[in-house]
This record gives structure tokens, C-alpha cells and sequence, in this order.
């Protein structure tokens, strides 16, 4: 499998990279360091504070328009995630997931998909299996250089700051030509 980096791949790497993200029915990503900067914020009273990136989100709703099933799996179980993907209507939300593979490997079962139709974001060690195993596999700018190693694309943002929504629009560039046209096209289609 092709491996791109920050660089412009070759027209050869372009298009392996391609047919590999119109295979794509399920996007399943961590949450800490990928959909936030890996920042943990506390406030005096105690309560911790976590900050999303509102592009991602919307990357994450263009998925769904476009008929991909999407996932949180995440080694922390905190309310902030829960309250996150309720709000943006993820169907799976996976906390306290000591083994993230076999989790994918659940998720992609229960919808009938190969791991080679699930992209998997992740950015630490603990991410490792499941990025080595998914059909596709990326990372935030600032993932870990082991991670870097293996996943097929590394963005060019960092976590939480629209790495996801990076990945998202490769994906849905392969799949349907561009995210404006999954909007339109379910705008155009009525509620």
C-alpha cells in the first residue's frame, strides 16, 4: 500500500491512494490528539475542558451525508466525548477501548465491511494495531514519529486543528469529487 507523506505524491501514488479511499465505509478516529490537540485543560473548580475543531465536526457530518458510518474509539471515557458525539450524531462512540483493533474489527462486522473498507485516524502508540490493520490509515502533523512510519497518509495539520476535516475531504474527493457536492446534493435531495 501506498504510504504519502506532506509531499505531492507521484501521479503512480495519487491514483493507489485513490482507489483505496473509494473503497472507504467506515471512519473511525481516536479523540485525543486527532480530534482535539491532545491538550487536557482543568479549571480551578476541577472540570476538565477539551477543544474540538469545528471544521473537523463538520468533516465528521459530510461523512454521514455521504452514507459512511462513523466512530469514536478512545482509551479515555469522559462526558466531553460522549456530549461530542452525540452532538454531531456518531452512531459509535467507543470509550475505555484498551484494544482499539479488536474494537474495529467488531465495528466493521456489525456493518459487513472488510478492513479494507474502514480509515482509521489515530496519532500514539495505542493506535498502532488498528492503523497497521485498517484499509486506510492517517495521522495529525503532529503524531508520533512511530505512527508516522506506518499510516498510509500523514496530514499537514495538527490534531484539532483540522486534520480530520484533511482526511475527510481526500476521502470524499476519491468518493464523490468534493465536499461541496455531498452538500449539495443532500441539500438538493430535501430532508
Amino acid at each position: 500500500m501506498p504510504r504519502t507523506r506532506r509531499t505531492r505524491p507521484s501521479p503512480a501514488r495519487a491514483r493507489a491512494l485513490s482507489t483505496i479511499l473509494k473503497r472507504i465505509r467506515l471512519f473511525a478516529t481516536d479523540v485525543d490528539g486527532v480530534l482535539t490537540d491532545a491538550g487536557m485543560y482543568y479549571t480551578e473548580a476541577g472540570d476538565e475542558l477539551k477543544k474540538f475543531n469545528t471544521r473537523d465536526g463538520m468533516g465528521i457530518k459530510l461523512l454521514q451525508r455521504a452514507g459512511l458510518v462513523t466512530a469514536l474509539i478512545t482509551q479515555e471515557e469522559t462526558k466531553l466525548v460522549a456530549r461530542r458525539g452525540e452532538k454531531l450524531a456518531i452512531p459509535e462512540v467507543h470509550q475505555r477501548v484498551h484494544d482499539k483493533l479488536t474494537r474495529l474489527r467488531e465495528l466493521a462486522e456489525r456493518y459487513q465491511l472488510t478492513l479494507d473498507q474502514v480509515a482509521y485516524m489515530g496519532d500514539d502508540v495505542n493506535d498502532l494495531d488498528a492503523l497497521t490493520a485498517a484499509g486506510f490509515s492517517a495521522t495529525p502533523a503532529d503524531g508520533i514519529p512511530e505512527v508516522q512510519r506506518v499510516v498510509h497518509y500523514v496530514c499537514r495539520h495538527k490534531g484539532g486543528e483540522g486534520a480530520v476535516r484533511e482526511v475527510v475531504d481526500l476521502i470524499l474527493a476519491a468518493q464523490v469529487g468534493s465536499t461541496e457536492r455531498v452538500w449539495r446534493m443532500k441539500r438538493e435531495a430535501g430532508p
